[in-house]
């Protein structure tokens, strides 16, 4: 607090400055899907090796005719130019016109619908954002009467695009107004926000940065922001609360904030350090894609953890925080009635009754069916977790204004939905006699139920590789495309290799998706258990206690499934779809691993900030039943306030048309929604009352083992539980 100026000056400088740097050298995003082991992963390694012009992802140019046919002069005179001038633009490898004799099956059997193919020398996360944007210029100039034109695929969607609509301007108003509320000051409502401000615009700096050393996916920064924002706010949020407690006890700007950092700044540290543990969980996945989720989620909550402990004691020390308490030109007055202190100078838990207390007496009261039926409610919001399907949704859920959902819709008339998402046999050919083979590689394929199209096979120049593409008669996130897969991988192709020693893998985007759902889908469980382990440990060492780790894990893991299902019951069942403007689908695979660990971070903590408080009271001398009263009088607004904050951050994203941040920030906003409503308010309150002094027990061989690490800070005097929700009144200028 001695150099609070350099202190705010340094984070403006630095904000700054980051701000232009990255700027100036501009991101660099790049989606990582590598997966060693895969089938997918080992045919696009020997495309690359010996099949270039193959090796990339492939986009479609669709075109449908509403009267006549695509063969009609008109459309041939419009549309064979424009493949011509498209096969010279970079990364393009070939384009197979429909008109080709390649590109027989590239016309439905009305010939009204015909499409071109697009190969790239590089998959769609390895190109440029912008390398689709001279393609979509050249199909949205064709104006040819009757004629459609569009262009989809991965490169299309990448240049297109997504927007998250005005999400961080509604969060930010939202918190602004939700602050106003729960401090009635706009000096006290707007210090989070610029604290939140300051830590989120460094971090996405940082950010932008950091895409130049490992590798990120565009959606990184969006991800980050919504979590830096939440967390951000929250940790500014405790912190002040526990500032104004602290003035009303000792009349002191500078004594409030030392005593406020050394307690709720405490409590803070270890909330941030459990997210970052288990945001940096994410890489036990061994998925390359979240590595670069985690490290922008844990910069960004980094930062604005930093902005909390350093950022904000510098501004309360100062003028700002001597305006929250004391403003100019006024004499203050407690609205409200306090009762006098009692003989040992404070006033116990017997004094004047305030709604939080009085609500965790209703609960202690009556702990053991509070806490079964919050327990029974929980498991029933679990139980659609059970029919979780994990999976990439395809094109068919994008906005319907773009040109990727409006060539997977013409697709589908046309064709069937098969063709949006078609596989590829890439097989082997060790000698140049295994070509013979490839005839009945065709058949095979052909004949297969689910398959209602094969094209022709290509050939590497080396003559070690044949490519054949697949079309299934069911989209790509379908159920029964996935069935298919695995019916080649696991039924035909083995055996076609053992009849005619050509190996055979299959590949391409939609098999890749399914690749990385089983992959990620098969880590989660030493994810999960990665990430409980080390944060009870945390709690363990912390708390001193055998059972808060237990009880926290139990209710972090309800609080995760109950979320969970709740997201399955709407983005896949479609309960209540239309009110998000979303459609029934798969759930995205990486969605439920960073929903974990940051419903887990979230989730501590409330955990902490409730039980740090319950803790401190306990040492003062409590029982243990009026310890949990005072502990939730004392934080259960503010944690309802901070809750109520990060709901509607998270929702705000659901305003945007990317179907993948809607089903994030919804998990997210029930996740927060249910642990502050359910779990901290019932659930904890009841489970502690039951579980009463045990709480707190430890053998003693045990505690003269573990390290001491003081998270209550100095014992401050027992502040006011009849101040709780007091607010500090002007009686004018």
């Amino acid at each position: 607090m001695a150099h609070r100026r350099r202190v705010v000056v340094a984070w403006v400088a630095v904000a700054v400055i980051l701000t232009v740097v990255a700027r100036v050298v501009g991101p660099h995003y790049v989606t990582q899907y590598s997966l060693p082991g895969t089938q997918t992963q080992r045919a696009t390694d020997l495309l690359k090796q010996d099949f270039k012009a193959q090796s990339g992802d492939a986009d479609t140019i669709v075109f449908h005719v509403s009267q006549g046919s695509v063969d009609s002069p008109a459309v041939r005179d419009a549309m064979t130019p424009l493949l011509a001038r498209v096969s010279g633009y970079p990364h393009v490898t070939g384009v197979v016109s429909p008109y080709s004799s390649r590109g027989v099956v590239q016309v439905s059997a009305n010939r009204m619908t015909a499409f071109a193919t697009v190969n790239y020398d590089e998959p769609a996360n390895k190109l440029p954002n912008a390398t689709g944007k001279p393609l979509l210029a050249l199909i949205n100039a064709v104006h040819v009467p009757g004629l459609q034109v569009t262009a989809g695929g991965q490169v299309i969607e990448a240049a297109e695009g997504f927007s998250v609509g005005p999400a961080t301007e509604v969060g930010v108003v939202a918190a602004l107004f939700i602050l106003l509320i729960t401090f009635g000051s706009l000096s006290a409502a707007g210090m989070p926000l610029i604290t939140a401000g300051l830590g989120l615009i460094t971090g996405v700096a940082l950010i932008g940065l950091a895409t130049h050393v490992t590798d990120m996916a565009m959606v990184a920064p969006d991800l980050a922001l919504m979590i830096g924002l939440g967390v951000g706010i929250d940790y500014a949020l405790f912190i002040i609360t526990r500032f104004r407690e602290n003035y009303l006890e000792l009349g002191d700007v500078e004594r409030s904030v030392i005593g406020a950092m050394d307690t709720s700044g405490r409590a803070i540290l270890l909330a941030g350090a459990t997210v970052v543990i288990a945001l940096l969980g994410m890489f036990a996945t061994g998925v390359a894609f979240m590595y670069g989720l985690a490290i922008a989620a844990v910069i960004a909550v980094a930062l604005t953890l930093l902005a909390s402990l350093t950022l904000l004691p510098a501004l309360l020390s100062g003028r700002l925080g001597a305006r929250l308490v004391r403003p100019r030109g006024a004499r203050w007055r407690l609205r409200g009635r306090a009762r006098p202190a009692a003989a040992d100078g404070a006033v116990g838990a017997r004094g004047r009754r305030v709604s939080w207390r009085r609500w965790s007496e209703t609960v202690q009261a009556r702990p053991w069916p509070l806490a079964i039926g919050s327990l029974a409610l929980m498991i029933v919001l679990v139980l659609p977790v059970l029919a979780m399907r994990l999976d990439s949704s395809d094109a068919g859920n994008d906005p319907a204004s773009t040109s990727s959902r409006h060539a997977f819709d013409l697709l589908a008339q046309g064709f069937g939905p098969g063709f949006n998402g078609p596989l590829l046999l890439v097989a082997e050919l060790p000698s140049h006699h295994a070509a013979t083979a490839l005839p009945a590689l065709r058949a095979l394929a052909s004949s297969t139920a689910g398959v209602v199209a094969v094209t022709q096979p290509r050939i590497a120049p080396s003559g070690t590789l044949a490519v054949i593409d697949v079309y299934p008669n069911s989209a790509p996130q379908a159920v029964a495309t996935t069935t298919l897969v695995h019916h080649l991988r696991n039924d035909l192709l083995p055996a076609f290799e053992q009849k005619t020693g050509v190996p055979v893998l299959v590949g391409g985007f939609t098999a890749a998706s399914i690749d990385f759902s089983h992959v990620l889908g098969s880590k989660l469980p030493l994810f999960f258990a990665l990430v409980i382990l080390l944060s009870a440990l945390l709690l363990f060492v912390i708390f001193r206690s055998i059972l808060i780790p237990i009880q926290a894990a139990i209710m972090n893991l309800l609080t995760i499934g109950a979320s969970l299902g709740v997201t399955v019951a709407v983005f896949q069942e479609g309960w209540l779809a239309n009110v998000l403007g979303v459609q029934k689908g798969p759930i995205e695979a990486w969605v439920p691993v960073l929903m974990f660990a940051v419903v887990f971070g979230l989730s501590m903590d409330y955990e902490v900030f409730l039980i740090s408080r319950v803790r401190e009271e306990w040492l003062r001398g409590d029982d243990a039943s009026a310890a949990v009263g005072d502990g939730i009088a004392f934080t259960g607004r503010v944690i309802t306030a901070a809750a109520a904050i990060m709901i509607v951050v998270f929702l705000s994203f659901t305003l945007g048309d990317e179907r993948t941040l809607k089903e994030f920030g919804f998990g997210l906003a029930v996740a927060v929604f249910l642990d502050a409503l359910i779990v901290r308010c019932v659930m904890l309150p009841a489970v502690l009352e039951l579980l009463g002094p045990s709480t707190w027990r430890l053998p003693r061989w045990l505690d003269g083992q573990l390290p001491h690490i003081n998270i209550e800070g100095k014992m401050p005097p027992r502040a006011l539980p009849e101040l709780e929700g007091i607010v500090l009144e002007s009686p004018g200028p």
